[in-house]
């Protein structure tokens, strides 16, 4: 290929993780049909068909597998080259894409974003909190905050902060319900929890006591969803801390009996760690939850 363009096999690897041209092309900052003559340029320079085509989306064909490691790697050199050779010198700027699921995604890193803003200007940040997680291999985000940390991949993770989940309902539940004095009283009342075949980390199945015979019977996918139902007094929920300690209509339940902990981890794919843009996020990541340390893991809101 003598006239080899870089920019074609970047439309090749935004189809390829995307499988649609249109999400394609937002991702490679081109229009649709930009992507799709490149694509064409790229097949006919090599002589081979990358893709097959269909109504459901573009699937890779074995050509199109054997050219994916290489492309992977030329995309990691000049994101290398981005690093040591652009970016020293200049202001950055840039999209930076951060993947979290939704509670730490609107209740941290929301409010950060104004922070963000100001001190990088230039900077295009994009928040995704959802209840999900984002592929880094795949490039959906350059950066991921997770419940664990990963186990394959070329990926490089460090433990964010431990944090603690308690029980939580508002005063209109709790006055209208027998009181909760010990865990045995849990039995028979309502409980707000996820869905259980909708969890998307098996961090997330924490509504098992083997002590109490408790009945989730309001469900939801969504951590904000369930929160919205606890203030509204729909039932008993168990909710991050550094969330509950934001919510003044709340009231923890059981605060000696009822706990959970886990952790989070912060994670970029080992290609884009040493990129400005992402070292300069990462570190105000780390500075915001440094700062809010005690709702993460030492503060209790009173039961």
């Amino acid at each position: 290929m003598a006239d080899f363009n870089w920019n074609d096999l970047r439309a090749f690897l935004a189809v390829a993780r995307t499988g649609r041209l249109t999400a394609a092309a937002a991702r490679a900052g081109m229009d649709h049909t930009t992507v799709g003559r490149r694509i064409g340029a790229l097949e006919a320079g090599l002589g081979a068909r990358l893709f097959d085509r269909s109504p459901q989306g573009y699937a890779l064909t074995p050509h199109g597998e054997r050219l994916m490691p290489t492309a992977e790697k030329i995309e990691s050199l000049t994101l290398l080259a981005a690093s040591e050779l652009g970016e020293a010198d200049q202001a950055l700027t840039g999209t930076v894409r951060i993947g979290a699921p939704e509670g730490f995604g609107s209740y941290v890193l929301a409010p950060l974003m104004a922070r963000l803003a100001d001190r990088h200007p230039q900077l295009d940040i994009q928040l995704v909190a959802i209840s999900g997680v984002l592929s880094l291999s795949k490039r959906e985000a350059d950066i991921a905050v997770t419940l664990s940390a990963p186990r394959e991949g070329r990926l490089t993770a460090r433990k964010l902060t431990d944090y603690g989940l308690s029980l939580y309902a508002a005063p209109a539940y709790l006055d209208a319900h027998p009181p909760i004095e010990t865990r045995a009283d849990m039995t028979g009342h309502r409980f707000i929890g996820y869905i259980g075949d909708l969890l998307y980390a098996p961090e997330l199945d924490y509504m098992q006591a083997p002590d109490v015979d408790i009945h989730v019977g309001l469900q939801s996918s969504n951590l904000i969803a369930q929160l919205q139902a606890c203030l509204a007094g729909a039932g008993l929920c168990v909710l991050p801390d550094f969330i509950a300690a934001r919510e003044p209509g709340l009231r923890r339940v059981l605060p000696d009996a009822v706990h959970l902990d886990l952790s989070l981890w912060l994670v970029v794919h080992a290609d884009l760690r040493s990129l400005a843009r992402i070292r300069a996020v990462t570190a105000m990541i780390g500075e915001a939850v440094r700062a809010d340390r005690l709702l993460f893991t030492g503060a209790r809101p009173a039961g």
